[in-house]
């Protein structure tokens, strides 16, 4: 057998998968014989340490040229290219074999072609497997003799070769498979496959080679001809290290420098390192790819190369006037447009600027409508006195915008409503700062009471009591001023009362809430600085807080009382079921429609029945009336809740009765102020607590009877405003006849 004359043998350096170091040669050393050198190759200057020692990216410039030298030899490069990972070289890349006439065997033996422990590998995309002969069948083998791929050529006679074509008479081509560091070829004798008992065929040497694509061109002399001394290029991938770009990213990271990117080699294993599209350069050395300016040069890509504008990692072509289309050469170039089309074009573009031009104007008209309207609500709704009040009186209320409480209630959703009234509807809000607060939207105001709508407003921000709901400020940029209060979030007494969905209240807390809510109205009518007549005292208008502490609330109807005055006249506002008669009548207002309005939530609160009766089955509509009428006929435990007849006791139960009769008095000088209902109730609440027997309760009860007279007309010293306290705060003082009674 003849010897296999092998082209590319490698023995490199076992550093291929290290990082790589540009000090091992001369970054972008230039060229040799007209052949650019790029780093990671590199020239080498020094070749006397031995090929055994030299970096596996070296080249030799000497006086044949580049050559790339490998373990059984040095082989000249035909070409260095970066962006597709790829040497060039030229070598005999011959294997051959002839057949005896007589014994049939093959001269010399096949020797093996390997790339092993290099970073080279065969590329599969740039190379062809070609068999040339009439009578050969050639294999690649792997290491372990399996079978990988293979072609096979044959011919009868001269006659029927054709020239230029690997079709598989006399010649035949084949890929070769990826990731192939190998080549073990293997002839065998097609006439020996199937048995032929013919001659040797008139050619009877074969040959295989591996060559670039499209490169060798068959002809009939390489039948005849000896190849061995032919050269012919192949084509190697090569690679950076032995491990991918997402190994490399989670350990040093790659090599791969500014504008470039790293992509894992398809053709075996490690990576390589490419410029992005629209940049050129070195991907391998700082400071790494840069810009390509397609607007100069030959590779200019537009139909107008002055019209041609250079962008980061592209370009942007231009038509001139009167024509249309992308201006690339590549795509739809430039056009003519038609007369017609301009006219069209142009009008539709003044269409389009005069409509943005009137939807501009109309945005800016509305706008500044709106500024001037929110302006007129405010002068309207005394916002400059508010503000001249604010300053000088150091009151806590803040003048809202009308845009905040839009964005706190999301524009008045529906889902954010709380409740709604005769008076307006009240919205959960959030502000900026994260409060949450109610904002009552009132449906009408009296335009002539302005300047008490702001002395109220002043004045009810400065109270701070445990008991009362407090006013944080209003919004007057509006048609009806928008009044902001603290968020109460357990609801109101009305829907704890009248939910059958909710267990019943304990008579005890239901005497504790009407202590609480007695205390805020106390304060109102006698501890502030001008009384205050809340007139719309409702269980509605009483808020349970988390602790399920009661607190009056909602004062739009409240009025002041002037200084030395004990009523105003008024037009009457109220809630029927809860109206003061005598003010339904009279229109004149004092604290003791409150008073009433108080004894119907007592009647509530022990009955658990509503002011107005919607039910068709009851022959009453009015509860206090029906309650009165009950009393005077003995028959008002029928209308006592279940509960409070469990838990309160006789005694107790009519002394309550008893406080909202008097409460209920149709002549208001009959009704008892504030104050002296708190005493009451007070003590009624103490004596509950002590969980006494019914002896103990009515020895207690007689005590209760002589403090009460002991301090009926002398109620105003049970309360006192402290003068001194900027703030306004005011604290419920117990006489110390009373201290043991104080709340806790």
């Amino acid at each position: 057998m003849l010897v296999l004359l092998l082209l590319l043998l490698a023995l490199l350096c076992p550093s291929s998968s290290q990082r790589l170091d540009p000090s091992v040669f001369k970054p972008d050393a230039g060229s040799c014989y007209n052949i650019s050198i790029p780093y990671p190759f590199g020239i080498i200057g020094n070749y006397s340490l031995g090929l055994e020692h030299l970096p596996s990216f070296g080249i030799i410039c000497n006086g044949s040229g580049p050559m790339l030298p490998l373990p059984s030899g040095q082989y000249e490069v035909v070409d260095i290219s970066l962006p597709q990972g790829t040497i060039t070289i030229l070598g005999r890349a011959v294997a051959w074999r002839c057949l005896d006439n007589f014994s049939g065997i093959s001269l010399p033996p096949d020797q093996d072609l390997s790339l092993e422990g290099t970073p080279f590998t065969f590329s599969d995309m740039k190379n062809k497997f070609t068999v040339v002969g009439c009578d050969a069948m050639a294999t690649i083998q792997g290491a372990n003799g399996s079978y990988i791929s293979g072609c096979a050529a044959f011919c009868v006679s001269k006659k029927t070769v054709v020239e230029g074509v690997c079709s598989g008479v006399g010649c035949c081509q084949a890929p070769i498979p990826r990731a192939l560091k190998r080549l073990n070829l293997n002839f065998t004798s097609i006439r020996g496959q199937i048995g032929a008992t013919q001659d040797v065929p008139w050619d009877p040497c074969s040959k295989a080679f591996l060559v670039k694509e499209d490169e060798y061109v068959f002809t009939y002399d390489d039948l005849i001809s000896n190849m061995n001394n032919q050269n012919r290029t192949v084509v190697l991938e090569w690679s950076i290290g032995n491990q991918s770009c997402s190994e490399m990213d989670s350990k040093n990271g790659t090599e791969c420098k500014a504008n470039s990117h790293c992509y894992n080699s398809t053709n075996g294993i490690g990576y390589r390192c490419k410029c992005f599209d629209g940049f050129e350069g070195n991907p391998y050395l700082s400071p790494g790819c840069e810009d390509i300016n397609e607007c100069k040069g030959p590779n200019n890509p537009c139909v107008h190369p002055n019209r041609c504008k250079n962008t980061i990692g592209g370009s942007i072509c231009k038509c001139p006037f009167g024509m249309s289309g992308d201006g690339t050469l590549r795509g739809t170039g430039c056009k003519k447009v038609e007369l017609l089309e301009i006219i069209l074009g142009v009008g539709l573009v003044m269409v389009l600027i005069v409509f943005a031009l009137v939807l501009w104007t109309y945005w800016l008209l509305k706008k500044r409508r709106l500024a001037r309207r929110k302006q007129r609500y405010f002068l309207q709704n005394g916002g400059v006195m508010l503000r001249q009040r604010i300053s000088s009186q150091k009151a806590l209320a803040k003048i809202f915008s009308s845009e905040e409480l839009k964005k706190a209630t999301n524009n008045y959703s529906e889902d954010r409503i709380l409740g709604k009234g005769g008076y307006g509807t009240v919205y959960k809000g959030m502000l900026e700062d994260h409060t949450v607060v109610a904002i009552k939207k009132s449906k009408l105001v009296d335009e002539t009471q302005i300047e008490q709508f702001i002395n109220e407003v002043v004045i009810l921000s400065q109270i701070n009591h445990r008991n009362v709901v407090k006013l944080l400020g209003c919004c007057l940029e509006t048609e009806v001023p928008l009044l902001v209060y603290e968020f109460i979030p357990n609801g109101n007494l009305f829907y704890h009362l009248h939910n059958d969905r909710l267990g019943s209240i304990s008579w005890e807390n239901r005497l504790r809430i009407a202590v609480e809510t007695a205390i805020a109205l106390a304060y109102l009518h006698s501890a502030t600085q001008f009384p205050i007549i809340h007139r719309d005292v409702k269980s509605s208008n009483i808020l349970l807080d988390e602790n399920y502490t009661a607190k009056v609330a909602d004062f739009g109807a409240s009025r002041l009382v002037p200084y030395n005055q004990t009523h105003v006249t008024t037009l009457v506002q109220g809630t029927f079921g809860y109206l003061d008669p005598e003010y339904f009548q009279t229109s004149v207002l004092t604290e003791k429609s409150d008073v009433y309005s108080f004894g119907v939530v007592l009647v509530e609160l022990l009955t658990r029945q509503k002011p107005i009766s919607q039910d068709p089955t009851n022959d009453w509509k009015n509860l206090a009336t029906h309650f009165i009428t009950s009393v005077e006929h003995n028959q008002f435990l029928e209308m006592v809740d279940q509960t409070v007849l469990k838990e309160a006791g006789a005694t107790h139960l009519n002394v309550v009765v008893q406080i909202a009769l008097n409460c209920l008095s149709l002549k208001r000088e009959d009704r008892p102020k504030m104050i002296d209902v708190l005493v009451e109730l007070n003590a009624l609440r103490r004596l509950l607590k002590q969980h006494m027997d019914d002896q103990t309760q009515e020895h207690h009860l007689e005590f209760y009877r002589k403090e009460k007279m002991a301090h009926t007309g002398s109620s105003s010293n049970l309360i006192k405003l402290d003068k001194d306290d900027d703030s306004m705060e005011s604290h419920l003082l117990i006489d110390r006849n009373l201290s043991s009674l104080a709340l806790e």
